[in-house]
C-alpha cells in the first residue's frame, strides 16, 4: 500500500498514469484545513495547482457548505454527471484529484456519489487513495466512469485495509477478469463491506466463480451484483457455482443474475438452492431465457421458501403457463413473497388475470409489476378493480387504468423495483420508492432504509430548508396577524407554494 508523501507512485509495476504533477506544500509546511468552507478550499486549490475551476462541483460544494452551517452531519455529496435539470460539466480525474485533497479528513461527508462521470483510471488511482485516507466514507457510487482493469485493481487493494466504507458500486466500469479477481481477493480479506455492485463490468466466468467460492465463506456482505457477465458457453455454469454458493451462505440478502443466459436448467440449480437457503430475500435474475417450464421449480421451491420476498423476472419469457404456476402458489401457499415483477414476459390475459386473482387472496403480495405483455380486456379490467378497491396500491405497481368510450384501459406509469437504477428521468425525482421498490422493500444498507441511493442529502436539504421558512412565517404572522384567521390561511398558502418551490429547487441534486 502506500506510504510516505502525498502522491504515491501509480503501482510499482506499471507507468503513472496522467495525472496531475505534484506540488510543494504551502509556505508553512501545512495543508490547507479541510474543515473550513469546502467551497472556498476548492477555489483555493485550484488556483494553486493551475487547474480549471469545475462550475458544477463549486454548485455542490456551495450547497453543502450551507448545510454543514446548519449542522447537518453524514452527507452523501451528489456529483453525479447524469443530472438533466442541472448544467453538468463531467468531473474528469484531475478534477477527481482536487476533490480528493478536499474530502480526504473531512468528517461531515460519509457519502461520494460521482457515476456517469469521466474518472477514468486517473479518477480511480485517487479514488483508491480516498479509500485510505478518509476515515468516514461509507458509501462511495463510482458508476460509468470509464474506469478500467487497472483502476479497478487499484480500488480493490485499497480496500484490504478499508474497514469504513459499506456500499461500493462499480456498474458499467469495464475493469473485466482482472479487476473481477481482484475484488474476489479483495472479499477474503475485507470484513466491512456489505454491498458491492460489479453489474455490466465484463467481468468473465472466471470471476464468477471466484466470487461464488468467495461467497461460500465471507459473511459480511449482504448484497452483490454479477448483472452481464461475458459468458461464451451454454452450459449455464455460472449458476452452478452460484447455486452451490447459496447452499453454503446464510448471510447474503440481495443478488442480481441479469444476463447470466439462465435457461430451465440454471433456475433449478438456483431453486434447489433455494430450499436450503434462509437469508436471501432479493432474487433479480430478469433479462435471462427462463420459460414456463423453469417456473414449475421456482413455483414449487416458494410453497417452502419463506424468506423470499422479492423476485425479478422480468424480461423472460414465462407465458400464461408459468404465470398460471405462480399464481396458484401465490394465492395458496406462499405468505411471504412481497414483489413480483414480470415485465415483458409473453404473458397473456389469461395468465396476467390468474396473477391478480392470487393478489385477493395474499395479503401479503403488495408489489406486481405487469407491463410489456398482452393486455385483453379482462385483464383491464381486473387490474384497474383492485386498484379502485384498494387492493393494489397506485405506487405499487407500473400500471393506471382510463377510461375511453366505456372501456377500461392500462397506461404505464414510471414504477418498478429498479426503474431509475441505470438513468434519471427528464423531471421529478429519481429516488422515489415507487420508482425502486425493490431496494426499498429490501433495504440494502442505511442509505436505502428509508430512502434509495443518493436521497439522504436531498432529505436533509429540505428538512433544514423547509424548518428555516417554518420559523420566518410563524415569526411574520405571529407580528403581524394577530390572530387573524383569513391573514394565517394566506400565510399558510403562501408557505405551501414556497414548499413546493423548494421542492422543485432541490430535484437538481439528484
Amino acid at each position: 500500500m502506500w506510504t510516505g508523501g502525498e502522491e504515491a507512485p501509480w503501482t510499482e509495476s506499471q507507468s503513472p498514469p496522467p495525472a496531475p504533477a505534484a506540488t510543494p506544500a504551502s509556505a508553512d509546511g501545512r495543508a490547507p484545513e479541510p474543515f473550513d468552507s469546502l467551497q472556498e478550499h476548492y477555489n483555493n486549490l485550484c488556483m494553486e495547482k493551475s487547474q480549471k475551476i469545475n462550475p458544477f462541483i463549486l454548485h455542490i460544494l456551495q450547497e453543502v457548505d450551507e448545510e454543514i452551517k446548519n449542522g447537518l452531519e453524514r452527507i452523501t455529496l451528489n456529483i453525479a454527471g447524469n443530472s438533466r435539470l442541472t448544467p453538468v460539466e463531467r468531473v474528469t480525474g484531475e478534477d477527481f484529484w482536487i476533490l480528493y485533497r478536499i474530502l480526504k479528513k473531512n468528517p461531515y461527508i460519509t457519502g461520494l456519489d460521482v457515476r456517469y462521470n469521466l474518472l477514468s483510471d486517473v479518477g480511480a488511482y485517487y479514488a483508491a487513495r480516498l479509500l485510505q485516507k478518509q476515515p468516514y466514507l461509507i458509501y462511495l457510487n463510482l458508476m460509468f466512469n470509464d474506469i478500467g482493469p487497472e483502476g479497478g485493481e487499484l480500488i480493490a487493494k485499497a480496500l484490504h485495509k478499508n474497514k469504513i466504507l459499506k456500499h461500493l458500486k462499480m456498474t458499467g466500469n469495464k475493469i473485466e477478469n482482472k479487476g473481477g479477481m481482484c475484488f474476489a481477493a479483495m472479499l477474503q480479506i475485507n470484513s466491512s463491506l456489505e454491498k458491492l455492485d460489479l453489474g455490466d463490468c465484463d467481468l468473465g466466468m472466471q470471476s464468477v466463480i471466484a466470487f461464488a467460492t468467495v461467497l461460500t465463506q465471507n459473511q459480511t456482505i449482504k448484497g452483490i451484483n454479477l448483472n452481464r457477465p461475458l459468458l461464451y458457453g451454454e452450459q449455464e455454469e455460472s449458476t452452478v457455482h452460484l447455486g452451490h454458493m447459496l447452499k453454503e451462505n446464510h448471510c447474503l440478502v440481495e443478488l442480481h443474475m441479469c444476463k447470466h443466459q439462465i435457461k430451465t436448467d440454471g433456475i433449478r440449480q438456483l431453486c434447489d438452492a433455494l430450499y436450503l437457503n434462509r437469508s436471501l430475500r432479493y432474487l433479480d435474475v430478469s433479462c435471462n431465457k427462463i420459460t414456463h417450464d423453469g417456473m414449475v421449480y421456482l413455483a414449487d421451491v416458494l410453497k417452502s421458501n419463506t424468506t423470499l420476498e422479492v423476485i425479478d423476472l422480468s424480461f423472460n419469457r414465462i407465458e400464461n403457463a408459468g404465470a398460471n404456476y405462480l399464481s396458484e402458489t401465490l394465492a395458496s401457499h406462499n405468505r411471504s413473497l412481497k414483489a413480483l415483477s414480470v415485465v415483458s414476459n409473453n404473458i397473456e390475459g389469461e395468465g396476467l388475470v390468474a396473477l391478480s386473482q392470487s393478489m385477493k387472496t395474499n395479503p401479503t403480495f403488495s408489489n406486481i409489476y405487469i407491463w410489456g405483455n398482452k393486455f385483453d380486456e379482462a385483464t383491464c379490467v381486473a387490474y384497474s378493480d383492485l386498484i379502485q378497491t384498494g387492493r393494489l396500491k397506485p405506487d405499487n405497481t407500473d400500471v393506471e387504468p382510463f377510461v375511453v368510450d366505456g372501456r377500461v384501459y392500462l397506461a404505464e406509469v414510471s414504477n418498478g423495483l429498479k426503474k431509475h437504477y441505470y438513468w434519471t428521468p427528464t423531471y421529478g425525482g429519481a429516488c422515489s420508492d415507487s420508482s425502486n421498490a425493490g431496494f426499498t422493500l429490501v433495504p440494502r444498507d442505511e442509505f436505502e432504509s428509508s430512502r434509495t441511493d443518493g436521497c439522504y442529502q436531498v432529505e436533509s436539504v429540505l428538512k433544514n430548508k423547509i424548518l428555516k421558512h417554518l420559523e420566518l412565517v410563524e415569526k411574520y404572522t405571529r407580528i403581524h396577524v394577530n390572530n387573524n384567521k383569513t391573514c394565517e390561511m394566506d400565510f399558510r398558502v403562501f408557505f405551501l407554494k414556497d414548499v413546493v418551490y423548494v421542492l422543485l429547487k432541490n430535484t437538481t441534486i439528484w
